[in-house]
């Protein structure tokens, strides 16, 4: 028997709403996508022309049809509202960073277990083409016991943004940790637990700056492992975003993946092409078995942030584990605040 869909709401119809969100709720057969919020310009109307769109999020959480929201308002107020979706009895589905302070989730999640909700952590970055390309190679065990990982996000905005949320140092959750941390931090937590110990550094190098722009996290493993983590903006010629040594080889690998890129320029999703990597952006595995070197080029899987939506659908449906746990978001902010 067909499972019911799933009724959604999102409550913002930026950047967010209109390319991570929108399009793979309305695309996927588990969801329907119900309404928005559009303070303002009202355009997911254009796209999507049966949409409902509210005036604010009050009106939204109102509507008795929406089952599923996701919050993907500015990061200082995704507490409040999922606290509020919550309330009126509905599931959330949570954008980075989850919210700006561990007592934060830790009070939404006793809430949502109080009202029989579930509260899901939304982390694309798990199905980009490149994280996946990594993920294989991990679990493929090619490069033995692991030494040494460094993983990068790197940009290069050299002047101040115009979006205060990000750039305001009054502002919680404002600065480059709170932006890319919680893509990078969640990667290396997925692919090999929970640090033991682990450092932080922060710097500000744009003139006039009021937030960190630069952040580098040391995570140590109990088998000296050692995750290195870099955030920049300030980077003019990106360096490969993951670099793997181990026992027996070394994995290279640039940031390529090809969905946000895509989405911006109007590529529909069902394109044949949609998040299917250029092969110059193939990886790079270095392996040494007996004495003997291998040099391989390896072709990265499709990305997919359709593949987030599985996962939130089978969890609300059949109860199935989200594949990010309560654990590890309460880490990452851990790592975050420290």
């Amino acid at each position: 028997m067909k499972q019911k869909t799933i009724s959604t709401g999102i409550l913002s119809y930026g950047l967010s709403g209109s390319v991570f969100h929108a399009p793979f709720v309305d695309k996927h057969e588990g969801f329907e996508l119900d309404a928005v919020v559009e303070r303002t310009k009202k355009r997911a109307q254009e796209t999507y022309p049966d949409i409902k769109s509210y005036a604010s999020v009050v009106a939204l959480l109102e509507d008795p049809a929406i089952e599923l929201v996701i919050v993907n308002t500015p990061n200082a107020t995704h507490y409040e509202y999922a606290k509020q979706a919550l309330e009126a009895g509905k599931h959330v589905l949570m954008e980075k960073p989850f919210t700006v302070s561990v007592n934060e989730v830790i009070t939404l999640f006793d809430l949502a277990q109080e009202k029989q909700l579930h509260l899901l952590a939304y982390q694309n970055r798990r199905y980009d083409s490149d994280f996946l390309s990594v993920k294989e190679i991990i679990t493929s065990g090619k490069l033995g016991d692991f030494v040494e990982v460094h993983f990068r996000f790197d940009r290069y905005r050299y002047e101040i943004g115009s979006k205060a949320v990000k750039e305001k140092k009054d502002i919680a959750g404002s600065g480059l940790l709170y932006d890319l941390g919680p893509h990078i931090i969640d990667g290396a937590i997925s692919l090999f637990g929970q640090p033991q110990t682990w450092s932080k550094q922060l710097g500000k190098f744009r003139p006039n700056t009021e937030v960190d722009d630069y952040a580098q996290i040391q995570l140590s493993y109990p088998n000296g492992m050692q995750v290195y983590l870099t955030m920049s903006m300030l980077v003019a010629d990106p360096q490969p975003a993951f670099v793997l040594h181990g026992t027996t080889g070394s994995f290279i690998k640039h940031r390529s993946d090809v969905q946000e890129t895509q989405l911006r320029t109007g590529v529909s999703i069902n394109d044949v092409l949609f998040g299917i990597e250029d092969e110059s952006q193939q990886g790079i595995l270095t392996t040494i078995i007996n004495g003997k070197k291998s040099v391989e080029k390896i072709q990265a899987k499709r990305g997919s942030y359709l593949s987030v939506f599985d996962d939130v659908y089978a969890t609300i449906r059949t109860e199935k584990p989200y594949p990010v746990t309560k654990e590890e978001i309460i880490k990452q902010l851990e790592i975050i605040n420290s």
